[in-house]
């Protein structure tokens, strides 16, 4: 994920200007929704538009670590502990290669 100092910059950013009191949960949901939305239109009507998705993309990542930092998640953490899930849902043995839903599989 995120390296330290990026983590930093993030936060440094955000209370040089004081917005963190604007960053509920709530807030950042919004937010995270609102980039993904703009990230997807990016490649609306079969069009890639790359350079704007680079930019989007970074919006919803910086809103997802603000998330984590409101709820006092490890980014790290909370991804590693969905793969193993999503890997007990998806053995390779059977999920290999499909797309098919894992109570499908």
């Amino acid at each position: 994920m995120m390296n330290d100092s990026t983590r930093e910059a993030i936060r440094a950013f955000i209370d040089e200007r004081d917005w963190k009191k604007f960053h509920s949960p709530e807030n950042l949901a919004k937010s995270i929704a609102i980039e993904s939305a703009e990230l997807l239109e990016c490649f609306q009507w079969n069009e890639s538009n790359i350079e704007d998705a680079t930019f989007e993309l970074a919006d919803v990542l910086t809103y997802c670590m603000l998330m984590c930092d409101a709820l006092s998640l490890d980014p790290d953490d909370i991804v590693q502990q969905k793969l193993k899930l999503t890997a007990e849902k998806y053995p390779v043995s059977k999920a290999k290669g499909k797309s098919t839903k894992y109570d499908r599989l």
